[in-house]
C-alpha cells in the first residue's frame, strides 16, 4: 500500500497577500491580454458615445441614461485599471514542466472526497472557473493540494468543519 501524508492548512493567507505577483497560465494570461484590448479599444469608445448621446438629452440632473452610461464608464475603467494590474504582475507558470508527480497551479488532477471524484486544473485566481473545471490555487482546496502527490490525503478547514481529500490522479 502507497505511503500517504496528510496535510492540514489552518490558518489560509491567500498569495495575493505576500507578494504582488498574479500567478496564470499561458491561456489565462493570453485570455486577460484579450478582455484588456476589449474594453480599452472597443468597449471604451461605445461607452463614451452612450455617454455623448446621453448628455445630448440635456438636463443632467434628472438623466437616467447620462447616470447609467457615468456609472458603466466607472466600472469600465476600474476593470481596465484591474486588468493593468494584473498583467503588469503577471508571472505565467510554465505548463511544459508541469510535474506529473506533484500539483503545482497547471496540473490537472482527480481528487475523492469520500465516494465522489473531483477532476479539475488548478490555476490562479484570475483564471477560476468552476463551471469549466478550473479550481484557484487560493482556495482552501487548491493551498491544501500544491505540492501532493497521487495517493496524499489532504485536509483543511471550511466554514462547514474538516474537508478531507485523497489525491488520485494527476493527469
Amino acid at each position: 500500500m502507497a505511503k500517504t501524508s496528510v496535510k492540514v492548512v489552518k490558518k489560509l493567507i491567500p498569495t495575493a497577500l505576500k507578494s504582488d505577483e498574479v500567478l496564470m497560465t499561458r491561456d489565462g494570461l493570453v485570455a486577460l491580454e484579450e478582455e484588456y484590448e476589449i474594453l480599452k479599444n472597443s468597449k471604451r469608445k461605445q461607452v463614451a458615445a452612450r455617454l455623448k448621446e446621453a448628455i445630448s438629452f440635456g438636463d443632467l440632473s434628472e438623466n437616467s441614461e447620462y447616470e447609467e452610461a457615468k456609472n458603466e464608464q466607472a466600472f469600465l475603467e476600474g476593470r481596465i485599471m484591474e486588468l493593468e494590474l494584473m498583467l503588469k504582475n503577471a508571472k505565467v507558470v510554465s505548463e511544459s514542466g508541469l510535474s506529473k508527480q506533484i500539483v503545482e497551479i497547471g496540473s490537472k488532477v482527480t481528487v475523492r472526497n469520500g465516494k465522489n471524484d473531483y477532476t479539475f486544473t488548478l490555476v490562479g485566481v484570475t483564471e477560476v472557473d468552476p463551471m469549466g473545471g478550473k479550481l484557484s490555487n487560493e482556495s482552501p482546496l487548491g493551498m491544501s493540494l500544491i505540492g501532493q502527490k497521487a495517493g496524499d490525503i489532504v485536509s483543511f478547514e471550511s466554514p462547514s468543519g474538516i474537508k478531507s481529500y485523497t489525491v488520485i490522479k494527476l493527469h
